[in-house]
């Protein structure tokens, strides 16, 4: 082509080609655990690292392969990793580059199980996240010391639909030769390209609009290959000898590939936590539709929520594509293509409103997901973020008095008259 391909190409043809035995035009599932090798020679050669190519299906399958190819493209980087599922690949993500005893910066709002992750699960490992309003500039950079590894943020954050200042952070992480984090899940690369504006790593749940059917469970990291890790000594597992491979230095060897390749070498062969080949055929398939469906998620999101603001039950809506929200102007800056189809709507009649609308709807469905062609909705305080104080859901942005909605590709007049009798029958 005499002109690079557009987004809406690009998510049908990259990383998708005819398969070379047969001719097959959809990308195959190569349901298979192992590979035959040419020779001694080549299977040495394979795991010494000296030829890429397939091993085994814990480190990397043709299916799979072809959906990282994809993932790398649509968000600008250098190379993907994909796994099992976005929490795994939000680990990941920090695997290569933390230690014992050191710290992350990670945004207040975030997803509520990833809270419970990033306060809990992770001093296993002897890590610790240090939790910022990312709004409040002045207090991430205060937040920031020498045991720090990253910054960890969401551009559209779950559940307010909040959306991140990225080159703000960029640009702090950038000053203190750390990598910034951002998890693209609820924007998708359709409406958010972090890697533009000075993000290190991308990381998505697949599971949601990236599948956008519910029907699979994968993550995947983007690498930008733009960050020098050689620059200090802070990130030993990519710029020093790596004792399981004789001696090799990643960045040294594979260059903007270092992150890449240490996901798949050291992280999936270590750690195991690998997408299934039929689960990327079922994403790859999902990622054809995507800027069709990002479209009318967020049309359908604006109508909803314009007018959800204006009932009176209703006490506020966090939609960042209203005139009213405060991150309105940051929308139209950096977001332009629209604010996603994610927020919450915080009832007059508090907790048990919230339970009983979420018992009377009858089109939106009542699952701990979001991101599916179906509208869906979910109170945060009493399941995804339960396990966190009253302190803690409110600053995610998950109070008792709150519901969650994603809103799907229907009919957005059957949308409102679903809320509007649900919001008669919970009162208040």
């Amino acid at each position: 082509m005499t002109k690079a391909p557009g987004f809406d190409t690009l998510q049908v043809h990259a990383g998708s080609r005819p398969d070379p035995a047969t001719g097959a035009r959809q990308t195959p599932i190569y349901q298979t655990t192992a590979y035959v090798f040419r020779d001694a020679d080549h299977a040495a050669a394979l795991f010494n690292l000296q030829e890429v190519g397939y091993i085994y299906s814990r480190l990397t399958n043709p299916t799979v392969a072809a959906l990282q190819e994809r993932m790398a493209t649509l968000e600008g980087g250098a190379g993907a990793v994909c796994y099992s599922s976005g929490h795994a690949a939000q680990i990941m993500a920090l695997f290569p580059l933390m230690g014992p005893w050191s710290n992350f910066v990670a945004a207040t709002v975030l997803y509520g199980v990833t809270v419970t992750q990033f306060i809990q699960t992770i001093r296993r490992f002897g890590w610790s996240a240090r939790f910022v309003d990312t709004d409040d500039l002045a207090a991430v950079e205060a937040a920031i010391d020498g045991d720090t590894r990253a910054v960890f943020c969401e551009s559209i954050a779950n559940p307010g639909g909040y959306v991140t200042d990225i080159p703000a952070l960029a640009k702090i992480a950038d000053k203190h030769g750390i990598p910034l984090i951002v998890d693209n899940t609820s924007a998708t690369p359709y409406l958010c390209r972090p890697i533009e504006m000075g993000a290190t790593l991308v990381v998505h749940s697949m599971t949601k609009y990236l599948t956008g059917n519910g029907t699979v469970t994968g993550g995947v990291i983007v690498d930008s290959g733009k960050f020098d890790w050689s620059a200090n000594d802070k990130f030993p597992s990519l710029s020093q000898p790596e004792p399981a491979y004789h001696g090799l230095k990643f960045h040294e060897t594979f260059g903007n590939l270092a992150f890449t390749f240490h996901g798949i070498a050291v992280g999936l062969r270590d750690l195991g936590m690998t997408l299934n080949p039929q689960a990327a055929h079922y994403t790859l398939m999902g990622i054809e539709t995507l800027s069709l469906r990002m479209e009318r998620h967020v049309a359908n999101a604006m109508k909803v929520a314009a007018w959800l603001e204006k009932h009176p039950a209703v006490e506020a809506v966090t939609y960042a594509g209203l005139p009213s929200s405060p991150w309105h102007d940051r929308v139209a800056r950096l977001y332009p293509k629209g604010a996603g189809g994610l927020f919450t709507v915080a009832l007059k009649g508090g907790y048990d409103a919230c339970v009983r609308m979420v018992d009377s709807l009858e089109l939106f469905s009542h699952v701990a997901n979001l991101g599916d062609t179906r509208s869906l909705i979910i109170h945060s305080a009493s399941t995804t973020h339960r396990q966190l104080t009253p302190e803690q859901q409110v600053a995610a942005g998950a109070a008792p008095n709150v519901v969650r909605l994603s809103i799907g590709i229907e009919d957005p007049d059957d949308l409102i008259a679903d809320l509007g009798q649900a919001l008669d029958k919970a009162g208040g």
